[in-house]
């Protein structure tokens, strides 16, 4: 690779101290973004996708181990595969956080039922369970749903809207029932969002 470079004029000064950690560091961001990407489709059971991301992640993170040791001599080379590394990671967690794919458990307690979140759910086509529930200072309405990702934005929304003081918590759900025809219904939204950002 330095050879290339070589003939293109670049002083291997320039290459070694410059280039060669920048392509380190881009390495580097790109395969911690995939795994990040991997680890969340492997935790919502997508069992086609992960492996391929497997793939070119194990295969970016060698070409990019192969260049550090072949720099082994260059300190420039260590600070890029680490900065690389930490921006990958956020990198990863951006566009995690973008796709929102998967579903997530929701729990509301709130003292007193909640007659206009019911209403909201129903409108909505929410699957939801409503029970009375024993809490430290008395009765407490205990209700669970699952939901996409992407509507929880929207439903924690309208949860504070209605009662600023209710507590929730969110969890990440691997695999619920008729998961083959929840799988299939996500397809069609993760091509839809992927497409909108390289088009951007």
């Amino acid at each position: 690779m330095q050879e290339y470079f070589t003939s293109l004029g670049i002083p291997p000064e320039v290459f070694n101290y410059l280039i060669m950690p920048l392509l380190i560091f881009c390495a580097r961001v790109m395969d911690v973004s995939i795994n990040t990407l991997r680890i969340m489709f492997v935790m919502n059971g997508k069992k086609k996708i992960a492996p391929i991301l497997g793939f070119f992640e194990s295969l970016i993170w060698l070409l990019a181990i192969g260049q550090i040791f072949q720099n082994v001599n260059n300190p420039m080379s260590y600070v890029a595969y680490a900065g690389g590394f930490a921006m990958g990671t956020y990198v990863g967690m951006t566009i995690e956080e973008k796709l929102a794919l998967g579903r997530v458990l929701v729990r509301v307690i709130t003292p007193e039922p909640m007659p206009a979140l019911i209403e909201y759910m129903k409108e909505h086509n929410f699957r939801f369970t409503s029970v009375g529930a024993e809490g430290r200072y008395g009765k407490v309405n205990l209700l669970f749903t699952v939901m996409k990702r992407d509507d929880l934005t929207g439903f924690i929304g309208k949860v504070k809207s209605i009662n600023d003081k209710a507590f929730y918590t969110i969890e990440s759900v691997k695999r619920i029932s008729e998961d083959d025809l929840n799988v299939m219904e996500d397809r069609p939204r993760f091509t839809t969002k992927v497409w909108s950002r390289v088009r951007k």
